[in-house]
């Protein structure tokens, strides 16, 4: 945020283009914030509820949640912990739901894949949750991939805030 009160040295300096040039009339001391999206999370329903259960106090209103370098530690330490206890073996992993004139109601596909040999660790740290178009609610290889993708994330974004400072970090989530 940019204000009044703060130092020269603090303030920011922000330049919009079109094409590689100023947009007219858009003053960058009028700026007062900018929004940066670092991360998105799609189908990672496990994910999800990690953040509704630990910053958003269980109200899942797709509503913005400031998240702190604490929490991200502790979302962190979760996920180190479900990916040492996550041996993958072969199996089979859901495929998605074909809808056509024969199975007008879906008939469920299973393809060859990997899952997650034993789960407990993975469904008592981050456990998957059911949702309109919340994705697969299995523990197999795109589980965790989604826990090693946002493992590589919160080391990136702690040390990015390590070297520039914590900027303000908020969740949201759409669906």
């Amino acid at each position: 945020m940019q204000w009044e009160h703060q130092s020269a040295e603090e303030r920011h300096s922000v330049t919009v283009t079109k094409g590689g040039k100023p947009i007219p009339g858009l003053r960058s001391d009028r700026i007062s914030s900018v929004d940066e999206e670092v991360m998105c999370w799609r189908k990672a329903n496990h994910i999800h509820a990690w953040f509704v259960a630990n910053v958003q106090d269980g109200s899942d209103d797709m509503r913005d949640y400031y998240v702190t370098s604490d929490k991200l530690r502790e979302l962190l330490d979760v996920c180190e912990k479900v990916i040492k206890a996550s041996k993958l073996v072969d199996g089979t992993v859901d495929g998605g739901t074909v809808y056509d004139k024969e199975h007008p109601n879906g008939l469920k596909q299973r393809l060859p894949g990997q899952v997650i040999e034993d789960s407990t660790v993975a469904e008592k740290l981050l456990p998957t949750q059911p949702g309109f178009f919340f994705g697969s609610y299995e523990y197999d290889e795109w589980y965790l991939n989604d826990v090693v993708e946002t493992r590589e994330w919160i080391l990136r974004m702690l040390a990015e805030h390590e070297q520039v400072g914590f900027a303000d970090l908020v969740y949201s989530s759409s669906w």
